[in-house]
C-alpha cells in the first residue's frame, strides 16, 4: 500500500497528469497495494476530478506547471524512496512490478530499467505497433515514457533529472542513462491506453511521432517541435 510504517519507502511511482479522470483510478488500482511504495500524483492544473479521485485514493497530491518534465522533476524533488518510477496516468503496471524492479536495481551494470509495452485494444494495428516499441526499446535499448522508466533516485539527480525542454524529455533522459550502463527492459507489461493512436488514427500518430524523432535528431529547435506537435494535435 502507499503506507510504509514511517520507514523510508524503497520505490517512490511519480504520475504526471493532467485532466486525467477516466484513467488515474484503474492507474492507482494496479499499484495502491504495492509494500514499500510511495504514489506521487503530480497535478499540472487539471480542470476535471483528477486531483479528486487521487485525493480520495490516500495518494500524495503536488501541483506543477503543465509541462511534463517539470512535472516529474517536481514529483521527484518530492519522493523519498532509493528507486524512481515514472508511470503515465493512463498507464497501468503488472501485478509483481516492484519485485523485478527491486531485483534489477541490484546490478551494477544497469543504470535504468523499463516494461514491455501493450495497449488497451485487442486490434491487430494496436498490438504491431506494441510489437515494434518493443522490438525498439529491446535492441535499441530506448524505451519511451509510456513503457514506465524506472532508476536509482542518486543517478537521477546525478544527472540533473528530467531535462527543461517542453518535448522529448524522456528521449533526452535515457539517451544519458545510456553512457551510465545497460537499460534492461522487462519481460513484464505495462498496459496503456489506446487513446492517442485513437485520436488521429495510427498511420497519421506514428508519421507525426516520428517527424518529431527525427527533427530532434536533425537539431531542430525543441520549442519549435513542441509548437509543431501541438498544433497537428489539435487539428
Amino acid at each position: 500500500m502507499n503506507v510504509y510504517g514511517g520507514k523510508k519507502p524503497f520505490l517512490s511511482i511519480i504520475i504526471p497528469v493532467l485532466n486525467e479522470a477516466e484513467n488515474i483510478q484503474a492507474t492507482l488500482d494496479s499499484i495502491l497495494e504495492t509494500d514499500g511504495a510511495e504514489i506521487i500524483v503530480v497535478d499540472g492544473g487539471s480542470k476535471d476530478k483528477t486531483v479528486e479521485i487521487a485525493s480520495r485514493a490516500g495518494v500524495k497530491v503536488v501541483f506543477a506547471c503543465p509541462v511534463r518534465a517539470g512535472q516529474l522533476n517536481k514529483g521527484a524533488a518530492e519522493a523519498q524512496g532509493e528507486i524512481l518510477l515514472f508511470l503515465h496516468g493512463d498507464t497501468r503496471l503488472p501485478a509483481g512490478f516492484e519485485v523485478s524492479v527491486r531485483e534489477i536495481m541490484t546490478r551494477h551494470d544497469i543504470s535504468a530499467g523499463a516494461f514491455r509495452l501493450a495497449i488497451d485494444s485487442p486490434k491487430k494495428r494496436y498490438q504491431w505497433i506494441a510489437r515494434a516499441a518493443n522490438l525498439r526499446s529491446r535492441f535499441l535499448q530506448r524505451p519511451y515514457g509510456d513503457q514506465a522508466l524506472f532508476l536509482k533516485a542518486a543517478l537521477f539527480r546525478e544527472l540533473g533529472g528530467f531535462p527543461d525542454i517542453p518535448i522529448m524529455e524522456d528521449f533526452c533522459l535515457v539517451k544519458t542513462l545510456m553512457q551510465k550502463g545497460r537499460i534492461y527492459i522487462l519481460d513484464k507489461k505495462v498496459i496503456t491506453s489506446a487513446r492517442r493512436w485513437q485520436r488521429l488514427g495510427v498511420f497519421r500518430t506514428t508519421i507525426i511521432n516520428q517527424l518529431v524523432v527525427c527533427g530532434f535528431l536533425l537539431g531542430v529547435p525543441v520549442d519549435l517541435l513542441a509548437k509543431f506537435y501541438g498544433v497537428v494535435q489539435k487539428s
